[in-house]
Parts: C-alpha cells; sequence; structure tokens
C-alpha cells in the first residue's frame, strides 16, 4: 500500500481536508472518500482499465467535486493498493519471473518457514514456489548483519545467468540478496545491469 501526501496542496494547517482510498481490482476500481472537517464519505466505483490501471484512478479523481471546485485549498491524501498483483500471485498467471539472491540462499523459497498449515503431516504436498527451481539463480556476495562486505560483488558472474535467463524467456527478475537494506549497491549494480539487457525489475 501507497500513501501519497501532496505538500504543495497545504495552504496551511487548517486547510479543507479529504481523504481519499482507492483500490484497484480487476473489475472494478473502488473509492472512498472521507471529509475529516463534517465526517461525511463517499463511495464509488468505476470500471478499472486493465491496459494502464492509472486511467480508472484518475477519472475517479476527476469525479470527486471538492477537488475539481476548491483545487489547491484543500490537504489531500490519497492511499491505494490493488488486489490485481495478488490475484496474479493466487492465480499464477504473473509474468515468468527468476530469482537472483546470494549464493547459498537460492532455495530458501521453497525451503519456508515452520508456519505452514500441516506442520507433522509428513505426506503434506506443499505449494509450488512462485519461481521455479531452473529459474533460482545465485551469485557470490555476501554483506554482513551490520552491513559490512564480506564478500565483493563481482558483477561479471551475472553473464553466464542472463545467457540462461534469455534462453528461459525470462520476462522479470526478482533481484533478493542478503542483508540489501543495510548495503544495497549489490542489488543496484545487478539491476542496473539487467535492465541493460531489458528485463524487468
Amino acid at each position: 500500500m501507497v500513501v501519497i501526501h501532496d505538500a504543495n496542496m497545504i495552504e496551511s494547517e487548517r486547510s479543507p481536508s479529504v481523504r481519499i482510498g482507492v483500490d484497484i481490482g480487476g473489475t472494478f476500481t473502488d473509492f472512498v472518500v472521507l471529509h475529516p472537517e463534517h465526517g461525511r464519505v463517499e463511495t464509488f466505483k468505476l470500471l478499472s482499465t486493465p491496459h494502464d490501471p492509472a486511467q480508472a484512478v484518475l477519472a475517479g479523481l476527476n469525479q470527486i467535486t471538492d477537488l475539481s471546485q476548491a483545487g489547491r485549498g484543500l490537504d489531500i491524501q490519497v492511499i491505494h493498493g490493488s488486489t490485481v498483483a495478488t490475484n496474479a500471485l493466487l492465480e499464477r498467471r504473473g509474468a515468468r519471473t527468476a530469482l537472483i539472491t546470494t549464493e547459498g540462499f537460492r532455495d530458501v523459497i521453497q525451503i519456508g518457514r515452520q508456519n505452514r498449515p500441516a506442520l507433522y503431516d509428513l505426506a503434506a504436498d506443499p505449494p509450488a514456489p512462485l519461481v521455479p527451481d531452473n529459474l533460482r539463480f545465485h551469485i557470490r556476495e555476501r554483506v554482513s548483519h551490520q552491513g559490512e562486505i564480506l564478500t565483493t560483488l563481482d558483477i561479471d558472474e551475472l553473464d553466464p545467468i542472463i545467457l540462461q535467463m534469455e534462453s528461459a524467456d525470462v520476462e522479470s527478475v526478482a533481484i533478493c540478496l542478503l542483508f540489501s537494506f543495510l548495503h544495497p549497491e549489490h542489488e543496484q549494480a545487478i539491476a542496473e545491469k539487467l535492465r541493460a539487457h531489458d528485463f524487468f525489475i
């Protein structure tokens, strides 16, 4: 969920305010408009525009009377989410995706955690991972839990991985390196090289 707060539209702390919630679904895009000044709530929906989801959102915003009439005198907050991505995951109809992770961690998404519904069922049939085994890759690099580089990334190690992904018709790549939130440079370097080969990141 993303929160957008347009500070340019705030004239003062006492400006009239509008809070807008938007949920982009596969069929409809739903709007909820809250006017905190007097507690009024409006709801309406428009047909979604799957080719460009933003079109339905912008059309809905244009229909909100207070926005068109008051314009810059309003303190506006827009919160939006989408069930489209969730549905694509559940129905497994998203892009053909590969995963690149730190060496030794490529199978974590298959191993999973202990919080599964049939923990003691030895014959349980777990759901298949979103990225199949042949599209999971690892690369030698390592960052500590304190953000220190333990193994420096050699970006040239990506070359054979890129060839494999191209031959497998991969459309997008998820990059998830260990402790990258403390040292994002390795992920950023990988993303830059993959984008140069026309992969969606």
